[in-house]
């Protein structure tokens, strides 16, 4: 059974950081692509950044770019966003999400996590 485990959510001010992890078991981490997908209130969830299986390509959805870095930790089984320069529109639940290969964009994973909370504060 595969499972991907988000943490590191949370309540943040505008301009600051955060770093989400996502561990994951039950599949062949090292095998697969890896990454995070967000979703407003009121809104559909939409792609943020994702990683092939070598960690040799990044995706980044024009929100993300210069702002968030997706990295991955084979030995681990981890997959990180670490976020910078946040903004209140940030605010959303970041899923994890894996699939064995990205299309591009990247639009929808085989696998999910259940998501953690981040707010961004004006």
């Amino acid at each position: 059974q595969v499972q991907l485990i988000e943490s590191g959510g949370g309540l943040v001010q505008a301009g600051g950081s955060l770093r989400l992890s996502c561990a994951a078991s039950g599949l062949t981490f090292s095998t697969y692509g890896l990454g995070w997908f967000r979703q407003a209130p009121g809104k559909e969830r939409e792609f943020v950044a994702a990683i092939n299986w070598s960690g040799g390509r990044t995706y980044y959805a024009d929100s993300a770019k210069g702002r968030f870095t997706i990295s991955r930790d084979n030995a681990r089984k981890t997959v990180y966003l670490q976020m910078n320069s946040v903004k209140p529109e940030d605010t959303a639940v970041y899923t994890c999400a894996a699939r064995w290969r990205w299309s591009d964009p990247p639009s929808d994973a085989e696998y999910w996590g259940r998501g953690t909370q981040v707010t961004v504060s004006s």
